[in-house]
């Protein structure tokens, strides 16, 4: 070979391996970028280099959210009975005021798009000199339903850096953001719960606590994934199932009608008194993204028509009449969906709710939020909470309940009852992405997030079933939703509901369905635990005051329905269902869409000393007037398994019996919170039970073997000798006569009474007044914290009562630190008795004149032995439930609790007051006296309103229960109740009928084939899986330059070390050339 030929072999070989070096460098860097970038992939927009190379991680934004209200003086709601034109409505009302000698009066005229269209309600001014005469004369007129005042709203926001570690202790950590170096970080939010806090403010009248604003239906405001792909909808989309068809409603702060997100903006309307339709705010961008988007972050319907109703404006104000009428034209408009992002604990608010029920009465399917006040139960906002709305909460993406969802029980049946399971589903509510105001996108967290997930995927599944008609309503579309959730594990019923959105098989659910009823829940296992907290906490036993299971009836066959004749007990008897005794409380009608079903249960005296499961199922029947075309109604058959565990009653000193009947709550009066500094939210409004804002001392005493009981009825109704101790706490209701003399004699025959008081003065109460948008004027609290007068009537045969200061401080007893937050002191004692006095700060004192006063030897709790032998009950008093209350509670006192009650069971003092020693109380020549002027009446159970004095009712009779009829079958059910609901005639596991496009054929193959609950990363699962695999395609082919590389490089110098060998000689001769 020449050489010249073998050098430019080597040439070419060497430019080669040049090459592949490159290339390898080439591939270094982009793999350094592919994994730059998957970590930065949950970053909004194209922010990820920047935020990912930031040095301080410690700052997260936070919205701090103000609400106050403001009303227009003499306006009201009239509502009538039935739908009239214009003309029609103001004649009626001109005719009752002129009838009273009404001389002044103004319907407000309608400036929206439903003022040409027949109305229920008119927005009426009055002159204040006939204002009582003008409102009696309307609620007398024969149309009108019902009289309310008319309400305004108002949202402030403020944006702050807060530490990220006193935030978010049990979520995900979001991005950090500086909005001064980054502007678009302001769309990065959080949400922190007004409840906890750690540091105490000045109580003065220019701090904060004086008068103060309130406000109950709200904008739940959102706080910082494509969302589509998690949960799939690119599946139905493949489908050709993309929304079409469908009208969705969005009840918000506008949309810009440029915006390039959405190409299907039927119509926007606007219900405020500006002359704008667009979002001045981004809540309702965000929120019409997440449900129809159909770019960059994509919506779940991006072809259902869009309907833009602004009901706040860019000052954040709405007024009911707003809603009212904007609901009337969705009506009208004939929408399909509607999403709801507002909430409140008002669901006493009679004409917004009245409509509600109207508008899924027309066949609207309403998607709500619950609410952003969890972690606390019984924190349900309205209108999530009725039974015909879907009620939304929110998880993260590890499949965790968010910390700022809002927890069930519902509390409308309280005290007499017990409250409903809600949510009714959750999805995911953190860190979702949406469109930004401007275009882009960005990420929030909320429940007002979670509510548009569940209404988009509501209009998606709607689009894909619409040749069904009628038989897609809002019960049946509920019914799909809870039958094919995915239940989270070790999380209770009252926060996750039926488990948490599964979008494909509530299609296959819908796509099979046929018009029936169903339960929720669909099975009651009160052995099964957590799911079933807290039935699952206590067994039952014989003597026991019945346990109430609030059972919520969905019917999809019409809107209206009945149940036939009575409910069906049948008892397993091999499986001891004989001990257990069952009555029932239904509705006379089931309307709209949904009824209840109340069980209460009981045990047997046969089963006094026995323990094991007692199993059976109870059944009935529900029936619909016939659709359109049919002659017979509409029957379903329902089942609904039992299983309870029993066990020999409990000792009486081992019982405790909570008095649920005294407490009274917001909705419908002003009771204030206990805590005077709990400035952010004044009212009570969590029911005040075991399993609500007490659930963590519920559980505290079942850990110590105490047995709990709740009496929803008057003291005269209980049977005092099976119970150790009756147990007052934060009582706000008044005493009829004959329960303070029949406690009288429970305490002289054994019963021990424990009562934990909380503050009462006048003067404090004149000072935390606040203007109501309800009812238009400054409201008054009805009574303190708790109401202490009545409790003194109670407690005065044994000479005890309680003072009108209140006192807050920290102190020690024994070993425990504890805080005394807004409580009394005890201000009568007998001198047998027993009193622990601590050195306290005179916050009455402080919250009228803004000034400190520092008070020794302040008498706080009292222990008392009635009678002259420790057969006789014993009563204890402590001036603060708070240490009891998780809304606000700073340092619990459970185990205080438990001292008493070992005290008051046993007579056995703890020892910790063992060292106490009779201590003489000043005597107290005036005791606290009853506000002058106040309206408890209204909302009292004991007293009422006569010739303009307040006077006590005749005591109501106890309720007595009809217990059911036992039928007996020879049958056993599985030990194991949960099952995935099967709707009748629907199969979920029949696989859908996808379009060859590479999808796969069957559903086995989906994520919920495998087991029952996944957990998903943090991250969209789409965007993750294709991260992943990107980087894995550049480590391969990096792999393969890298081997090229070094295999080529070896080659060249083998060669060169072989031409090195070869001497140079001149051309051959022919004959050598021949004899070679």
């Amino acid at each position: 070979m020449p050489e010249r030929l073998m050098y430019k072999t080597c040439d070419r070989l060497q430019t080669y391996n040049l090459r592949i070096s490159r290339l390898f460098i080439a591939w270094l860097i982009c793999f350094c970028l592919a994994a730059l970038k998957s970590t930065c992939k949950d970053v909004p927009g194209n922010l990820y280099v920047d935020i990912c190379n930031r040095t301080n991680d410690t700052l997260v934004q936070e919205v701090i959210i103000g609400f106050s209200s403001e009303v227009v003086e003499n306006e009201y709601i009239v509502t009538f009975r039935r739908y009239y034109k214009p003309k029609t409505r103001e004649r009626f009302i001109t005719a009752a005021l002129k009838q009273a000698d009404v001389k002044w009066w103004h319907v407000i005229p309608k400036n929206n798009p439903a003022k040409h269209f027949p109305s229920d309600f008119d927005v009426v001014q009055l002159s204040e000199s006939a204002l009582q005469e003008g409102l009696e004369a309307l609620k007398n007129h024969p149309s009108v339903k019902h009289v309310t005042p008319q309400r305004m709203v108002t949202r402030t926001l403020k944006f702050t850096k807060v530490n990220d570690k006193n935030a978010w202790k049990n979520e995900p950590s979001l991005p950090p953001c500086d909005s001064t170096s980054l502007p678009d970080c302001r769309h990065l939010h959080s949400w922190h719960s007004s409840r906890p806090f750690e540091r105490r403010t000045s109580l003065s009248l220019g701090n904060n606590l004086a008068a103060g604003h309130h406000t109950r239906r709200r904008l739940l405001r959102s706080v910082p994934r494509q969302i589509t792909s998690t949960l799939q909808a690119d599946v139905l989309w493949s489908m050709k199932i993309t929304g079409t068809g469908v009208k969705v409603a969005v009840f918000d702060t506008g949309l810009s009608k440029s915006h390039p997100h959405f190409k299907k903006i039927k119509e926007r309307t606007n219900w405020t008194n500006e002359r704008t339709l667009d979002d001045g705010l981004g809540h309702g961008t965000f929120v019409a993204g997440v449900i129809t988007s159909n770019k960059e972050c994509l919506g779940f319907a991006p072809d259902a028509e869009l309907h833009i109703y602004r009901v706040f404006t860019n000052n954040q104000v709405s007024y009911t009449s707003w809603f009212l009428d904007a609901f009337n034209y969705a009506i009208l408009k004939k929408i399909n969906v509607l999403n709801l992002s507002i909430g409140g604990p008002d669901f006493m608010d009679h004409p917004f709710v009245d409509k509600v029920w109207e508008l899924t009465a027309n066949n609207v399917i309403m998607v709500s939020a619950i609410g952003n006040d969890g972690p606390l139960y019984g924190t349900l906002n309205n209108p999530a909470d009725q039974m015909d709305v879907i009620g939304v909460g929110g998880i993260n993406f590890e499949d965790q309940i968010a910390r700022f969802s809002s927890r069930g029980m519902t509390t409308w049946e309280l005290p007499g009852g017990y409250g409903r399971v809600k949510p009714d589903i959750v999805t995911y509510g953190s860190s979702v992405r949406g469109s930004s105001i401007k275009g882009g996108c960005r990420s929030l967290s909320g429940t007002s997030v979670a509510s548009p997930v569940v209404a988009g995927a509501v209009t998606l599944l709607m689009s894909g079933v619409l040749h069904m008609g009628s038989a897609i309503n809002p019960a049946s579309m509920k019914q799909a939703l809870t039958a094919s959730a995915r239940r989270l594990p070790n999380t209770p019923i009252f926060e996750q509901g039926w488990g948490k959105l599964d979008l494909l098989r509530a299609y296959q659910a819908l796509r099979s369905y046929r018009p029936q009823a169903t339960l929720s829940p669909s099975y009651l296992d009160l052995t099964e635990c957590p799911y079933m907290w807290p039935y699952c906490t206590q067994a039952l036993y014989h003597g026991a005051l019945p346990t109430i299971v609030n059972v919520t009836i969905l019917n999809g066959m019409g809107v209206s329905g009945r149940i036939v004749e009575k409910p069906i007990w049948h008892p397993y008897t091999p499986q001891y269902g004989h001990h257990l005794e069952l009555a029932f409380s239904y509705p006379e009608v089931l309307w709209p869409w949904s009824g209840y079903l109340a069980l209460h249960l009981s045990v047997a005296k046969t089963a006094y000393s026995w323990e094991g499961i007692a199993q059976g199922h109870v059944s009935l029947i529900v029936e619909s007037p016939p659709e359109d075309g049919e002659t017979e109604v509409r029957v379903s058959s329902l089942k609904l398994p039992i299983k309870v565990k029993i066990i020999p009653t409990p000792p009486r000193s081992k019982r405790v019996l909570w008095d649920q009947y005294h407490n009274l709550r917001y909705p419908p009066g002003y009771f204030p919170r206990d805590n005077l500094r709990m400035k952010n939210d004044p009212l009570d409004w969590n029911g005040d039970h075991i399993h609500t804002n007490f659930k963590d001392m519920y559980q505290q005493l079942r850990n110590s073997g105490y047995y709990v009981e709740v009496l929803g009825s008057p003291l005269t109704c209980f049977d005092a000798s099976q119970y150790g101790a009756l147990l007052l706490v934060d009582s706000e209701e008044e005493y009829f006569p004959e329960e303070i003399a029949k406690l009288k004699r429970d305490v002289d025959a054994g019963l021990s009474l424990i009562v934990f008081a909380d503050w009462y003065n006048v003067s404090v109460m004149r000072k935390v007044k606040f203007y109501d948008e309800n009812t238009r004027q400054w409201w008054m609290p009805d009574t303190g914290g708790a109401n202490v007068p009545a409790l003194n009537d109670l407690l005065s045969p044994w000479g005890i009562s309680l003072s009108d200061k209140v006192y807050e401080g920290d102190f020690t007893l024994g070993d425990h630190e504890m805080y005394y937050a807004s409580g009394t002191s005890i201000s009568r004692f007998p001198t047998e008795g027993r009193i622990i006095t601590r050195t306290l700060n005179n916050q009455g004192f402080e919250v009228i004149s803004g000034q400190t006063q520092q008070v020794e030897e302040i008498p706080i709790l009292g222990l008392y032995q009635t009678g002259s032998d420790k057969l006789a009950g014993r009563v204890v008093v402590y001036g603060d439930s708070n240490c009891l209350d998780s809304a606000h509670i700073q340092k619990d006192c459970f185990w205080l609790l438990e001292a008493v009650l070992q005290y008051a069971s046993t007579g056995n003092l703890a020892s910790v007051f063992e060292t106490l020693k009779p201590f003489s109380v000043p005597p107290a020549f005036d005791l606290p006296q009853r506000m002058e002027g106040n309206h408890l009446y209204r909302y009292s159970k004991v007293l009422e309103h006569h010739l303009g004095t307040p006077q006590t009712r005749p005591l109501p009779p106890c309720l007595h229960l009809s217990w059911t009829t036992p039928f007996p079958l020879n049958k056993s059910a599985p030990s194991n109740l949960y099952r995935a609901q099967k709707l009748l005639s629907v199969g979920l596991d029949v696989p859908l009928p996808f379009r060859q496009n590479g999808l796969p054929h069957s559903l086995s193959k989906l994520p919920w084939e495998t087991q029952q609950t996944v957990s998903i990363h943090p991250s969209d699962l789409r965007s993750n899986t294709l991260s992943l695999f990107g980087v894995f395609l550049i480590l391969v082919v990096g792999i393969v330059l890298l081997s090229q590389w070094l295999r080529l490089g070896k080659q060249p110098r083998k060669r060169r070390h072989r031409l090195r060998r070869i001497p140079y000689a001149p051309p051959p001769s022919v004959g050598r050339m021949s004899g070679v």
